[in-house]
Formats: structure tokens, sequence, C-alpha cells
């Protein structure tokens, strides 16, 4: 539990209603699953980043950055640290010519819209992705043929000692579902996009039928946190815990999708060691069948 001499101090750099202590993760995750956090607070700038940082740093104090939380697997015990929001009071965006910059709170979504909104061509494919753009820049998320290495041209962030530094597309070295930030612990704040103008109709009927697309074949009724396995070389993970004979799978409340096997769902009363065990059991059984390692692309945050 944070000490009273640390939350004191945090209420200097952010305002005192930003802070909530036993915060329920379950509130802040698209799985819709988590104990609570010792601390949660919520930023409004990249100043309060810095300094939070730095002190939760010099103290030793655990912290995660959380976006919107679509990727985040919370453990039914909490988080024993204190969670960083970074969220929509960091989700300005602003337009100059073909290039689009927002704040890393920004929702993946929100972005798409706005390229839209400027005749602006190449943000498409992340309209249906339920994450932030900081998020979206650190796993390099992408969807239907697109991803953000393809459109990003900088993206700001800053370090544990209060370092702010801007990376280019090269020096993010994208991945499949990777970039450098995976490996280093900076914290993105603003990521610039290079767009290119096209016809506002088109654009539209692109999102739309991407947006068809995924109501037709994903289980959107259900929270999740959308794929749960990375794509294995040389196969699909869906297609292989199907064969595998998995599809409906189910323990507790979490269950292996019947829509689309490559999605573990929250039926409505799944817990985290639910999901984990439902993971755990489609890893054992395509890695006995097929000879395939399974990689998670959901982060499991806390003990489990």
């Amino acid at each position: 539990m944070i000490s009273e001499a640390a939350l004191e101090a945090l209420k200097g750099f952010v305002p005192s209603e930003n802070i909530r202590l036993r915060e329920r993760m379950s509130e802040h995750t698209t799985f819709r699953i988590g104990g609570e956090a010792d601390c949660f607070i919520e930023l409004e700038n990249k100043e309060q980043l810095l300094k939070v940082q730095k002190y939760l740093t010099a103290i030793e104090e655990p912290f995660f950055i959380l976006g919107n939380g679509s990727n985040i697997l919370v453990s039914d015990e909490g988080y024993r640290g204190v969670i960083l929001q970074i969220g929509r009071k960091m989700s300005q965006i602003r337009v100059e010519g073909s290039r689009m910059i927002a704040g890393a709170g920004a929702l993946l979504s929100q972005v798409a819209k706005a390229a839209l909104a400027h005749g602006l061509t190449g943000l498409e494919f992340a309209c249906g992705i339920p994450g932030t753009v900081g998020g979206g820049v650190v796993m390099n998320a992408g969807a239907y043929g697109g991803e953000m290495s393809q459109v990003v041209a900088e993206v700001t962030v800053t370090s544990r000692d209060g370092e702010v530094l801007i990376l280019d597309n090269e020096s993010m070295e994208f991945g499949y579902r990777i970039s450098t930030i995976k490996n280093h612990p900076f914290v993105v704040t603003e990521v610039a996009f290079e767009l290119e103008g096209g016809d506002r109709q088109l654009i539209q009927e692109k999102m739309e039928d991407l947006a068809a697309r995924r109501r037709e074949k994903q289980p959107l009724e259900y929270p999740s946190a959308g794929s749960t396995f990375k794509r294995p070389e040389g196969y699909f993970a869906g297609e292989l815990i199907m064969k595998a004979g998995l599809r409906g799978f189910q323990i507790g409340g979490a269950r292996v999708s019947d829509k689309h096997c490559g999605f573990v769902v929250n039926t409505g009363r799944a817990t985290a060691a639910d999901v984990k065990d439902v993971v755990d059991e489609i890893r054992e059984r395509v890695k006995d069948i097929f000879h395939v390692e399974l990689q998670p692309e959901i982060v499991f945050l806390g003990r489990f």
C-alpha cells in the first residue's frame, strides 16, 4: 500500500480529485475484470507525467502506464502499486496539412474519425481498434492489412528520469506487435501521423466495410481484450485453436468464442484466474497437437 507521505507528495503534482485509492481495475479494462489497484492517478498533461514518474522512480514505488485497458488482464488480487492513466485528458488532436498530431490518450477510433473529417486517408484500419494512440504505437497495433508503422512519423516519449525524446519511424523499430518502446522504459505522450489526402466518401465507405467485417467475425457482444494470441509464423491462432477442438471451451466465466476462436471472452462472470486457465489450456493443447507455441498478445498485470 502506498504510504501517506508518498500520497501527499503526489498531491503536489496532480489535483487530488485525480487520485483514487483502492480503485477497481474492472472499471478500467475492456475485459471488465480485475481487482483493486493501491492507487490510481488520471494524468492531465505531459508535465504531470514527468513529475509523477520521476518521483515514483526515486522512491522505488511500482507503477504501470494504462491507456484504455484494451490489451490488459489484471489479476483478481489487483495491482500493488500506482496506475498512471493516460486517457481522455490527454487526448487532444490537431491537424497540420497532411500531418495529424494526437495525444497518447486519444482513442484510435477518434483519430480515424478525425482523419475522415479532414479528408485524410491511411488510418481507416484503426477505426475499430479499441485502444489508445499510445498503446497502439507501443504494440504496433494493426488490423485488415494496416498497422501503425505505416502511418507514424514521430513519437514523443518521456524517460523515467524526466527526459523528453522524439523518435522517428525508423527509431521506433516497429515489428509484429512490437516496437522499441516494448524494450525501454519510455512513455508515449504524443504521436504524429503522416497521412495522405483522400476522397471522404471512399474513406467513409472503407471504414464502414471494416466495421461490418468486425461485427460479422468478432465477438463484440462480450467483454474481451481483442485477439488473445499473436499470430504464429505460418499459422493463424484462431484456426489452430479451432482445429484443437477448443471452440466454446469454457472455465468459469471465461470462454473461447464460438464466433472467433482467437478470442477469449468474459461471458459476464469471469475472473482473471478463469481467463488465465483458459489461456494456459489453449497453449498446452495447441503445443501438444501442432507443436506450435502460442504467445499471448495480452499483458498480464499483477500476481497470477
